[in-house]
């Protein structure tokens, strides 16, 4: 059977366990680090600025011989990239938005002009200023990539596109080509899942014959239950890198399944990938099933819950950042993966009780730590009841 050259990068232990209510103990991702490595999957990341017990697990997999297989998904910033670096890896996955909702969202200039991020699409932002957003998210990437693949540093960078998707295309052709010489792949995220097979296709075609065939990869998500498809199609048109969780678990639906990929390549077209052990595929799976994790259906209820700290501050200024769905209102939950953001959404946007900046990340440490000692996450009634009975207190 012929074989390709794919990267297989696993979030299962990252972007997996941010589906809301899902909590895995130190142990249990010690033990899926592993069963993950041993069924040949290239990568794996971890994001040590979650919590220390995050960095603690980072450490211990590169000492006990994963070295070469584990990777820290980064935000930018030289001290999370020297954070990543000390954790003993090799390879970092950088991340930054490139979609003009959330790099308008995210700048100081704009949020000192409107307080309406919404209105971004109706163009009530001059060129001039949508250009310059731009550009400063170019200047300061490309900042953090020459120190990140700098001799003093010295480590290799995938640099994932969070909302390639929605971004301006022309503006992502740029984006390739401007990073290209410090990366490994540059990765599409689909972060709405948002894309359809018949686009998807036509997507990475097109930006592939404009970038010299850059090395691409991309990390879809099942909002609207097409990752599966959708990631195939990218595969035929010339990605080289795909990146998913195994079971499909992840925030709102989950991303794409990896043993699904796998053998749908296997099955379908009659390709495998090198370097997988396919027999050693099920024993992730059935660990998964042995815990009772499943993603959330598309369109479910469940599939509305968030819990990444990251996408609830872009609801407190823009409810259509993270959130596709017009009837349907986002759920906050609590736990590991929060910010001192949720508690503002929470007080502010739901029960009308706003609190001080302090309050919040107090209650951010608290619940972090509670969520590790009970080993789980919360529900928005959960901390409401928590507040009413005095655990936020000092």
């Amino acid at each position: 059977m012929p074989t390709l050259p794919l990267i297989m990068s696993d979030e299962t232990l990252r972007d997996g366990e941010q589906q809301a209510g899902l909590f895995f103990p130190y142990e249990t991702k010690k033990t899926l680090a592993k069963l993950i490595s041993q069924a040949g999957i290239h990568q794996i990341a971890i994001m040590p600025a979650v919590h220390e017990t995050e960095e603690r697990l980072l450490k211990t997999l590169v000492a006990e011989g994963l070295g070469s297989t584990m990777t820290a998904s980064t935000m930018l910033g030289k001290q999370f990239i020297d954070r990543a670096k000390a954790c003993g890896i090799e390879r970092i996955i950088l991340f930054y938005a490139v979609s003009d909702r959330l790099l308008l969202l995210r700048d100081a200039e704009v949020r000192n002009l409107t307080a309406h991020p919404e209105k971004i699409e109706d163009d009530n932002l001059s060129n001039a200023l949508v250009c310059r957003v731009r550009q400063n998210m170019i200047n300061k990437v490309l900042e953090n990539l020459r120190y990140a693949t700098s001799a003093e540093v010295g480590l290799k960078v995938e640099f994932a596109a969070e909302d390639a998707s929605r971004a301006d295309f022309n503006f992502l052709v740029q984006c390739i080509r401007e990073f290209q010489p410090y990366i490994e792949h540059f990765v599409l995220c689909d972060t709405m899942g948002i894309l359809t097979p018949e686009k998807t296709y036509v997507w990475v075609r097109d930006l592939l014959e404009l970038v010299n065939n850059a090395a691409l990869g991309v990390h879809f998500h099942n909002d609207l239950g097409m990752a599966l498809e959708n990631t195939l199609q990218a595969v035929i048109a010339g990605a080289s890198m795909i990146s998913g969780t195994f079971r499909g678990i992840g925030e709102r639906a989950g991303n794409i399944p990896l043993e699904q990929v796998l053998n749908g390549l296997r099955l379908r077209f009659g390709i495998e990938v090198e370097g997988i052990n396919y027999e050693a595929l099920s024993q992730v799976t059935d660990y998964l099933d042995s815990l009772g994790v499943r993603p959330a259906s598309p369109y479910s209820q469940a599939a509305l819950r968030h819990e990444s700290g990251i996408h609830v501050n872009g609801f407190l200024r823009d409810p259509d950042s993270y959130h596709i769905f017009p009837h349907a209102e986002p759920e906050i939950w609590f736990g590991k993966c929060s910010g001192s953001s949720n508690f503002q959404y929470l007080f502010e946007k739901q029960l009308n009780k706003p609190l001080t900046p302090e309050d919040y990340n107090r209650m951010r440490d608290k619940i972090k730590s509670l969520s590790i000692q009970e080993q789980r996450c919360f529900s928005p009634e959960e901390v409401v009841e928590l507040f009413e009975g005095g655990f936020f207190n000092d």
